[in-house]
């Protein structure tokens, strides 16, 4: 690890997969994971290319059920280039002996490099040096090239390109019962003497897919079909000491594409007039420099070097490409088929990041949401209930895509999965507008799909609350929240929970915010949102009822994680890790000594403290002061303590929401906790799941940890809010962002200092706040602000 590059040294085929899916190269529409070209999928090794929004669904039979599922769809293989010696077999570090491995991302340039040694015996060995990349510039192209150097009396070697229609979703090893076979009606043709095309379409979501490959050589291409693969063979003289050079270029196109007509015809016609390697490669690096240019950040050290790598994939899955797309935040990245390639509610950790880098992608991931706000609030009035309830896990069309069962891998059986309970995802959507809006100061957005969005939220909320006279306040029964180790109680026949306090809590700020929005809304724009809505003022009243009175749950002396969360029991935490070493996820250890993590205080993750982390410390007091409830800094220390003492951080997010809620608390401990979500992936610290898939708001999470969490950054009330948090391990950081009409908006603090400057425009002055003072920075100006203990 350098400061720009990520290198392998050495094959290691235990490590494959980590290593496939952390080089994958991506453009926010398209991706290919990090596999070698000459290696199929096996147990080693497997690529795999994903396009946003690309999904398929069907119907597995599973433990004497028929379970439906909809993936991200595994597209046809574009890589395939493999080579040998005539009549020999085909060379790839599990069949012959290497001599030198080593793999090379470049960050700053989004180029895969690998450079191979081949032993091939009597004196003799090949070099493979390969450059790889999917462009940034162009998101439908992506281009190989091979070099290949001899030394000794090689003579003449045989090079097969492919591309390969016959893959299938087999990625996770735990999905493997499910029907992974995506793809049908796989047809191959030839379109000129060195191009040859692929075409197929998704077996029930009917995506037609076309792909076309370009082989370039100084020597003659021969073309051979077999289906479901279209074949490129060469011969190449090696003579010792020469490089002779293959480059490859393919185009990919879908029926979901804009401005298009078929995709194949514009497949190969965009392939047609690819450039050459070179050329591909210089209008590649540009985009790559403008993407870093507005994305910039500056941290010294271990740290910084993982920051950049965890910029450089949330930049792959989520580039101003996205912006075109009717596509939400895949939990997983386009890295892998974990999660089935689902949308959860990690946009929450990764939209504040973007709102003040690339405005324009939130605003996309947030309409993906609008659009599907009709499927939304169908479900509602499925259950029962009046306005929105979003999906815990969504797809192609807004439906819930939450499996019906899950496999635990300890014991081998498959067990209901109520995760689907987790309605506090239409809390987390709602935050996420508003923290859109009041980052890029789009009132368009705000009057109209935000207004909307958060009007049906909010009605779900007003509806879902039951009021309860002994109690003298509402309640929210039958949820679960963010810690998934609690989805019912001990003995119960029906799963959920009641009073989720994080649920409860997110439900009341939803409400308070929504009235402030509807109460601010233009004359105009209000009335037509009442039309079409029945908003009346009843319902208003209603909302502010339920805004202050929703139930809170505590018991000794701490917030409750739920009604009841205090008669549970303690678990031997000592002797399970004794016992079993690795406990992060708990649930399974449990479930397979027929047990259930149900019965206990044991958290997957933060869950109360995910309150920490949504709203500063005095904004959560001021939403418990509006409950009517005291939440004073004792009391919220007590409530850490006692979680950190009862979560095993089976989620990546947790050592992320934990490491910031101990930074915002001044504790000494939170670096430990940032330094864990710093490595989650970079480490596999799960062991084995960033293989199949990065863990996208983690990553995302960190970054903003530095750019919000460390600087205590808010965007509210049109100024900028700055309280900076000392963390002696990370005192030293810089970042440019974009805020309202301000493009590239520097911030750095080193040692007290904070130096914000503003780049020449002609933009208004922005408003900084910090606890001790107020200060107007107009465009073209910098300020340098000593900051106290």
């Amino acid at each position: 690890m350098t400061g720009w590059t990520w290198e392998y040294d050495g094959y290691e085929p235990a490590d494959e997969r980590l290593r496939e899916a952390l080089c994958t190269l991506g453009n926010g529409y398209l991706a290919t994971r990090g596999a070698l070209p000459e290696c199929a999928a096996d147990e080693v090794h497997y690529p795999g290319t994903y396009v946003a929004g690309c999904y398929n669904r069907l119907t597995s039979d599973v433990a004497g059920r028929q379970v439906e599922n909809e993936d991200m769809v595994n597209l046809p293989n574009w890589l395939p280039l493999r080579f040998r010696l005539p009549g020999g077999r085909w060379l790839t570090p599990d069949t012959a002996t290497v001599l030198e491995h080593r793999e090379t991302l470049q960050l700053s340039s989004g180029l895969l490099e690998r450079r191979t040694k081949y032993d091939l015996g009597e004196e003799r060995a090949l070099t493979v040096r390969q450059q790889r990349l999917v462009h940034m510039g162009d998101p439908h192209l992506a281009a190989l090239r091979t070099e290949f150097r001899a030394e000794g009396r090689v003579g003449r070697l045989d090079v097969e390109a492919a591309l390969d229609g016959g893959v299938t979703n087999s990625g996770v090893p735990r999905y493997r019962d499910l029907d992974g076979r995506h793809l049908t009606h796989v047809h191959t043709g030839t379109a000129a003497p060195d191009t040859v095309w692929l075409r197929c379409r998704t077996r029930t979501s009917d995506i037609r897919i076309g792909m076309a490959a370009r082989l370039t050589a100084d020597t003659s291409v021969t073309i051979s079909h077999q289906v479901p693969r279209a074949v490129q063979r060469l011969s190449l003289d090696l003579a010792a000491g020469n490089t002779a050079v293959v480059d490859k270029t393919v185009a990919l196109h879908t029926s979901r594409d804009p401005a298009i007509s078929d995709p194949l015809f514009a497949a190969v016609d965009r392939v047609t007039r690819a450039p050459g390697f070179d050329e591909l490669l210089e209008s590649h690096l540009t985009a790559w420099d403008q993407l870093w240019r507005r994305a910039d950040l500056d941290v010294d050290g271990e740290a910084g070097r993982i920051l950049r790598l965890h910029l450089f994939h949330v930049l792959q899955t989520l580039s101003p490409h996205t912006a075109d797309l009717d596509v939400g935040v895949p939990a997983r990245g386009l890295h892998g088929e974990a999660y089935r390639g689902h949308v959860f509610w990690d946009e929450l950790f990764v939209l504040p990041y973007l709102n003040l880098h690339f405005p324009e992608v939130s605003r996309a991931l947030l309409r993906y949401r609008h659009r599907r706000l009709e499927q939304a609030c169908t479900a509602a009035r499925s259950a029962g209930r009046r306005g929105a309830l979003y999906p815990w896990q969504s797809g192609s069309d807004g439906r819930e895509e939450t499996q019906q069962l899950h496999l635990n891998p300890r014991s081998g059986r498959w067990l209901p999965d109520h995760s689907r309970l987790q309605h506090h995802v239409g809390s987390a959507i709602a935050y996420n507008v508003w923290q859109y809006c009041e980052a890029s100061g789009d009132t368009e957005f705000r009057n109209t799909k935000a207004a909307e969005m958060l009007l049906q939220i909010a009605r779900f909320w007003a509806d879902s609350a039951v009021y309860d006279e002994k109690l003298g306040r509402h309640r929210i029964k039958g949820v679960v929240g963010p810690d998934e180790y609690h989805d019912a109680y001990p003995g119960a026949s029906e799963p959920g929970l009641d009073d989720n306090a994080y649920t409860n809590v997110t439900a009341a700020w939803v409400l308070t915010h929504t009235l402030e929005l509807v109460q601010s809304l233009p004359e105009p724009r209000r009335r037509e949102l009442v039309e079409r809505t029945g908003l009346d003022g009843g319902e208003l009243e209603q909302w502010e009822d339920v805004s202050r009175t929703l139930h809170v749950p505590f018991h000794d002396g701490v917030i409750s994680q739920f009604e009841g969360y205090g008669d549970l029991v303690e678990l031997d935490w000592d002797g399970y890790r004794e016992r079993y070493g690795d406990i992060r996820r708990l649930d399974r250890i449990l479930e397979a000594e027929g047990d259930t993590v149900n019965r206990y205080r044991a958290s997957k993750q933060a869950d109360v403290l995910m309150l920490g982390y949504l709203f500063a410390p005095a904004e959560l007091q001021g939403l418990f002061r509006r409950l009517g409830l005291r939440l004073d800094e004792d009391m919220w220390r007590r409530t850490v303590d006692h979680y950190l003492q009862r979560t095993s951080h089976g989620s990546t997010l947790s050592g992320l929401v934990h490491g910031w809620v101990l930074a915002r608390a001044r504790r000494t401990e939170a670096w430990k906790f940032c330094l864990e979500a710093l490595r989650g992936d970079v480490a596999d610290v799960q062991g084995g799941t960033t293989g199949e898939g990065i863990h996208l708001g983690a990553m995302a999470g960190t970054l903003d940890l530095v750019q919000r969490g460390l600087t205590g950054l808010e965007t509210r009330g049109g100024a900028l809010w700055l309280d900076p948090v000392p963390l002696p391990e990370l005192s030293s950081y810089g970042f440019a962002l974009r805020y309202h009409e301000h493009w590239g908006v520097r911030l750095r603090l080193e040692r007290g200092l904070l130096e914000i400057a503003v780049p020449s425009s002609d933009g208004t002055p922005i408003d900084i706040r910090l606890p001790d003072r107020a200060v107007c920075l107009r465009p073209g100006e910098t300020g340098r602000l000593l900051l106290g203990d």
